[in-house]
């Protein structure tokens, strides 16, 4: 942590009951810091609401305004692990490190993608690859 401090506020909170989840706007105000991790704000949220499991605790889409001391993003926190995979986003759910990476080549992607095209359309035969 630094040693200039950061102070919370939520706005615009709703309980999601559909996507099992409570969705918010996060103020966050830090005069005199450039800006302040996500992990920070995590740990701010989670003794803001007593949330057990901070890897349920999504912050993203933040902007400093001009002139900085003051940023706004938008939270989530999801009642458990299980629904926070099912809903979130693949790319939130690799930067809060709850999935790993698949690596594949860029020429891999694009064969597939040609080979996925060619097959569109076609009536799907027997194991043989004969028609009746």
């Amino acid at each position: 942590m630094s040693d200039k401090t950061c102070s919370i506020r939520t706005r615009k909170f709703i309980t999601n009951r559909l996507l099992s989840r409570k969705q918010f706007v996060i103020d966050v105000l830090h005069p005199g810091r450039p800006n302040v991790s996500k992990s920070e704000l995590k740990d701010k949220l989670s003794n803001i609401y007593d949330v057990k499991d901070n890897s349920t605790i999504f912050a993203f889409g933040f902007r400093t305004q001009f002139g900085g001391g003051r940023s706004t993003g938008f939270g989530v926190i999801y009642d458990n692990l299980a629904v926070a995979k099912q809903f979130e986003p693949k790319y939130r759910l690799l930067r809060n490190g709850l999935v790993k990476k698949v690596e594949k080549s860029r020429k891999q992607k694009k064969e597939r993608r040609n080979r996925a095209k060619k097959v569109r359309g076609v009536k799907k035969t027997g194991p043989a690859g004969q028609k009746k």
